[in-house]
C-alpha cells in the first residue's frame, strides 16, 4: 500500500496530471462519437504520444481508454446512440429513463457505478499485481509457451458467431508478424526480395489502418439520423435508486473483474453477461428494458471493472487480453519496456506511477463527465462529412510520423481498406491484432522449447495447467456467446 500511495502522489505531479486530464478529455470526446471506440482512439493517437516520456505516454493512452468507456454511456443514455460497444447494454434501460424524464439520475448512476468499479479495480490491481509478477518470475520457455497458447484462446471470445473466421484471421496475423528479417535464423521471411519489408510491418500503421481508417470508411457509409434535444432537470437520483444502483454495481464488479483477467473477456462481452445475470436474479425482472436503474448500473460497473481486470495480465505477465491492451503493449515496447514480472522490479517507480494514475483518471472522469453533459451531446451531433475526413487526415499523419516513412503511410492505407472490407463482410478484426502481438512470444518460446527438448514439457506442470485453462476458455467463450445471442 505504501508503494500504491506513492504511485498516486507521483501521478498527481503537474505533468502527469496534465497527461491524465488530456487523455480523459480526449477519450470522453471519442467515447461520445458513435462508432470510433477505444481501440480506434488509442490506435489513432498512439503516434502522437511517442513524443511524451514513458510515464506520460502510458498514462495518456490508458486515460483515453478509460475516457472512452465513460463517454460512451452519455450518448447511449441520452440518444440511444452507444459511443462504445460496451455501452449498447447501457442504452437498453438508460434511454428508457431519458424518455421518462429521468435522464439526470441515469447519467449520475452510470458515472457513480463506473467510478466505484474503477476504484475497486485499481485497488485489486495494486494488491494482486506484485503477487502475480512474483509467480511469473519462475516461468521458463515451457510456461511462456503455455501462456501464449492460453492467451490465443481469446480468439474464441473475439470471433463472434464464427470461430472459424476468427481462427483464419488469427493465422493471417501470425503470418504478417513473421514478415521481415529473422535474426535468430539469419534469413529473410516473406519479403519477396523487397528491402522495405526487411524490417517487417510496424504495429502502429497497421493498427491505425485497421481501426482508424477502416472505421472512418465504415462510418462514412452509414446513414446518420437527427437527434432530438434532451432536457435534463434533476440530476441526482433518489435514495432508493442509489441503493439499487450501488448494489447492482457491486455485483457486476465482483463478477467482471475476475473474468476480465481471462483472454478475450472484453468489457463489451462482460457487460452483456452482467446485465443478463442482474435481470435473472432481480426481484423485479419485468422492469428491465423499461428504465431499470439496476440495469444501467450493472452495465457501466461491469465494463469499467472488466477494463481494470484486462490491465492486470498486461502489467504483471506481459499478456494482452484484447486489442486495446495489445496496442498499449506495443506502446510500452517503443521505449524498450517489456511488461511482465521484471517490470515490477526493474521499473518499480514507473509501474506504481501508472497504477496510481488509474485512481487519478477515475476521479478526473467523475468530475469531468456530469457538468459537461450538454457539451458531449453537441459533439456527438458533429456531421460525418466533417468528422471522418478530419480523422482520416489525423490517421495518415500519425502513421507517417512514427518513422517518417512513406512505406508506413502506404501500409496504413492498405490495412485501412483491408479493415473496411473485413468489417463489411462481418469478419472480426480483433483476433488479427491479438495474434500479431502474441506471435513473437509464441514463436520465441516454442523455438526455445524445441532447442532444449520437447520432452521438457512433460516436466512442467504449469504448462499443462495453461493447456487445461485454454480448453476451458474455449468452452466457456462459446457458451457465453450462445447465451448472449
Amino acid at each position: 500500500m505504501d508503494a500504491f500511495l506513492a504511485g498516486i502522489l507521483a501521478a498527481c505531479s503537474p505533468q502527469n496530471l496534465a497527461f491524465a486530464f488530456m487523455g480523459c478529455l480526449i477519450g470522453t470526446i471519442v467515447g461520445v462519437l458513435p462508432g470510433i471506440g477505444a481501440v480506434s482512439a488509442v490506435a489513432i493517437l498512439f503516434p502522437f504520444t511517442v513524443y511524451l516520456p514513458p510515464e506520460g505516454m502510458i498514462i495518456a493512452l490508458i486515460s483515453i481508454y478509460y475516457g472512452s468507456m465513460y463517454g460512451g454511456s452519455t450518448t447511449a443514455i441520452l440518444m440511444k446512440v452507444p459511443g462504445e460497444v460496451s455501452s449498447i447494454v447501457t442504452a437498453i434501460d438508460g434511454y428508457e429513463m431519458t424518455k421518462q424524464g429521468r435522464a439526470g439520475p441515469a447519467l449520475a448512476i452510470a458515472a457513480i457505478a463506473s467510478f466505484l468499479a474503477g476504484i475497486i479495480g485499481t485497488i485489486l490491481v495494486a494488491t494482486l499485481g506484485p503477487s502475480t509478477a512474483r509467480l511469473a518470475l519462475g516461468f521458463g520457455p515451457a510456461e511462456y509457451l503455455g501462456l501464449s497458447i492460453f492467451s490465443l484462446t481469446a480468439i474464441a471470445a473475439l470471433s463472434g458467431r464464427s470461430l472459424l473466421r476468427g481462427a483464419i484471421i488469427a493465422v493471417v496475423g501470425l503470418i504478417l508478424v513473421s514478415v521481415g528479417y529473422d535474426e535468430a535464423a539469419g534469413l529473410a521471411r516473406l519479403t519477396f526480395g523487397t528491402t522495405a519489408l526487411q524490417q517487417g510491418f510496424n504495429i502502429v500503421p497497421v493498427m491505425i489502418g485497421l481501426f482508424g481508417l477502416g472505421e472512418m470508411l465504415r462510418i462514412y457509409e452509414e446513414e446518420t439520423g437527427h437527434f432530438s434535444k434532451v432536457r435534463i432537470d434533476k440530476l441526482m437520483p433518489s435514495r432508493e435508486e442509489c441503493a439499487l444502483g450501488l448494489a447492482a454495481g457491486a455485483r457486476a464488479t465482483a463478477l467482471s473483474f475476475p473474468l476480465g483477467l481471462l483472454p478475450g473477456m472484453l468489457p463489451s462481452v462482460l457487460s452483456f453477461l452482467a446485465y443478463t445475470l442482474e435481470k435473472h436474479f432481480s426481484k423485479t425482472p419485468e422492469k428491465f428494458g423499461k428504465g431499470a436503474v439496476a440495469g444501467v448500473a450493472a452495465a457501466e460497473a461491469s465494463n469499467n471493472a472488466a477494463a481494470m481486470g484486462n490491465l492486470l495480465p498486461l502489467m504483471a505477465l506481459g499478456v494482452p487480453t484484447g486489442p486495446t491492451m495489445a496496442l498499449i503493449l506495443g506502446a510500452l515496447t517503443v521505449y524498450g519496456l517489456a511488461p511482465g514480472p521484471m517490470l515490477f522490479i526493474a521499473q518499480a517507480d514507473f509501474v506504481w506511477t501508472v497504477i496510481g494514475s488509474f485512481f487519478v483518471a477515475n476521479v478526473i472522469l467523475l468530475v469531468l463527465n456530469l457538468p459537461l453533459v450538454g457539451v458531449w451531446v453537441r459533439i456527438a451531433a458533429i456531421p460525418k462529412a466533417i468528422l471522418t475526413p478530419a480523422v482520416m487526415v489525423l490517421c495518415l499523419v500519425g502513421a507517417f510520423s512514427v518513422r517518417n516513412s512513406m512505406f508506413d503511410l502506404w501500409v496504413c492505407v492498405v490495412f485501412g481498406f483491408l479493415g473496411w472490407l473485413l468489417t463489411r463482410a462481418k469478419w472480426p478484426l480483433a483476433p488479427l491484432v491479438l495474434a500479431y502481438v502474441l506471435g513473437p512470444m509464441l514463436e520465441s518460446s516454442a523455438r526455445q522449447v524445441i532447442e532444449l527438448s520437447p520432452l521438457v514439457l512433460l516436466e512442467r506442470p504449469l504448462f499443462w495447467m495453461f493447456i487445461v485453462l485454454a480448453a476451458l476458455s474455449l468452452w466457456f467463450s462459446r457458451r457465453l456467446w450462445r447465451a448472449i445471442e
